[in-house]
């Protein structure tokens, strides 16, 4: 049989398939060679085969196939400097709120422009990060801190202070116990309260569990909980051990021992007068620290104690007792009818017996404040932590003695949580047998580095204060937390 002759339409087509469609296209009856942008006749199989092996279109199609590579490559390259300058945001972000610098600094020009000359990188504007990279850091830390706790035992501290704005702010820290040293400490959550008494402690405690343990709350994995000596924390501590069973609540040993240096002020009125009154003196007073620091100058002025700084009376009472002759003589380099002030120190400070109660405060009670100092270090072992509290009253004489002595007494007696850590030191100290204490062996070995305080959560407040400066008062707290954690 004679063969049948195919259609041009089909025989065009025929060499678009075998050649690829970026090699030829089809235009009516003429074969278009896009390589070449030329005519390419088609009556024969030949003259396509020609036009193909011809040195022009095989320089074309190499022209072509290195435009293809470049287009790719360029592509890649696009899309890697985009990735990296997502990541550059991202890093930048973290840095500003790890270094508590304002986000808005990006806003200032000459900023702006230093780091877009010396990073080569575009600088996001303040919007862009806080609504694009915040929220994904601050995700990305809760995952870490989860990922690091995961089933691990641990330990919880919570406190509450009112700042600036009038608001109860309540901070928990959390960290593991690890049997051979000290754990991880973490900022796990802070909240505005309506108000501070233990049921809204206790409500707060849960919540934050349900934060570290989305799954599911691990009860049995929380051994201790450290706060305050506040009555609605103790009761807190025990509303919340029906459900956590294995948990201890101490009350912070730091607050403990303050309480007891108020003792020691309260037992010294003239030495109280004395510092209260030579502070007044000298606040906002130039004049008269022009005369002390012409009389003496190479010492430090007169310390302003705080009551609820911990241990600043009795330092102040130091100080006093180891400069009191110049501190005398300064005093009465002052008019009386100058102030108020002037006259209570002058009339105080020649008081007799004030020199020989400045002697017994700093010999029987120096040791004191510095065990206030030593119990603020982190990752400290029980048994050291518990030996600094002791020795601090191991030495205390006469009836002032004897009256801070109860007083210790008194407040250690309140604090059954520690009389418990005492136990559990003395076991693992081989010195006391296992007994009367609720929980398996397992679960005490973990007290090896258990604190004893609640300073951590203190030092988030310090934080938290320095985050919410006067020129940030208009900061939402649901991004001051995240920038507190992150």
């Amino acid at each position: 049989m004679p063969k049948v002759k195919q259609n041009s339409s089909n025989r065009l087509q025929t060499y678009v398939n075998l050649y690829g469609p970026n090699i030829f296209s089809i235009d009516k009856s003429v074969l278009f060679c896009k390589i070449c942008e030329i005519k390419v006749n088609s009556d024969k199989k030949f003259n396509v085969s020609q036009h193909i092996k011809s040195d022009k279109h095989i320089k074309g199609l190499a022209r072509y196939e290195y435009q293809i590579n470049r287009k790719q490559q360029q592509l890649l390259t696009a899309t890697s400097n985009i990735s990296k300058k997502s990541s550059f945001n991202k890093d930048l972000c973290e840095a500003f709120i790890s270094a508590n610098i304002p986000l808005n600094k990006l806003e200032n020009p000459k900023f702006k422009t230093f780091l877009e000359v010396y990073t080569k990188n575009d600088i996001p504007s303040e919007s862009t990060l806080r609504k694009g990279y915040v929220d994904d850091i601050y995700n990305k830390t809760m995952d870490k801190i989860r990922k690091i706790i995961s089933d691990k035992k641990i330990w919880v501290s919570i406190d509450e202070t009112t700042d600036v704005q009038g608001r109860y702010i309540a901070n928990v820290i959390v960290g593991t116990f690890e049997e051979n040293n000290a754990g991880n400490i973490f900022l796990l959550n802070s909240e505005e309260l309506e108000k501070a008494n233990h049921s809204t402690i206790s409500k707060l405690f849960d919540r934050s569990m349900s934060i570290l343990w989305p799954a599911g709350i691990q009860h049995d994995n929380v051994l201790l909980f450290l706060s305050d000596a506040a009555p609605y924390m103790v009761k807190s501590g025990e509303v919340l051990k029906s459900l956590y069973s294995k948990m201890i609540h101490v009350t912070c040993v730091v607050h403990g021992l303050h309480r007891v240096a108020e003792e020691v002020r309260s037992q010294f009125h003239v030495v109280d007068k004395v510092i209260s009154s030579v502070k007044k003196i000298f606040r906002k007073a130039p004049s008269r620290l022009l005369v002390f620091k012409s009389e003496a100058p190479n010492l430090p002025l007169p310390p302003e104690p705080i009551i609820t700084r911990w241990g600043s009376w009795i330092n102040a009472a130091i100080y006093y007792c180891e400069n009191f002759e110049i501190i005398h003589r300064v005093i009465f380099m002052l008019d009386r009818n100058d102030a108020v002030s002037i006259k209570d120190a002058q009339d105080n400070i020649i008081k007799p017996g004030l020199e020989n109660n400045l002697t017994y405060i700093k010999s029987n009670f120096a040791k004191l404040t510095l065990a206030i100092e030593q119990l603020q270090r982190q990752h400290i072992p029980l048994s050291d932590s518990l030996k600094i509290v002791q020795k601090s009253f191991e030495t205390l004489s006469g009836p002032s003695g004897k009256s801070v002595q109860n007083k210790f007494n008194q407040v250690q007696e309140k604090n059954h949580g520690l009389s418990a850590l005492i136990k559990i030191s003395q076991v693992l100290a081989g010195e006391e047998t296992f007994r009367n204490l609720d929980g398996l062996p397992e679960d005490l070995t973990f007290f090896k580095y258990a604190p004893v305080t609640s300073v951590d959560v203190e030092r988030s407040f310090s934080a938290y204060k320095t985050l919410l400066s006067n020129n940030r008062r208009s900061f939402k707290f649901e991004n001051i937390i995240k920038h507190l954690i992150i």
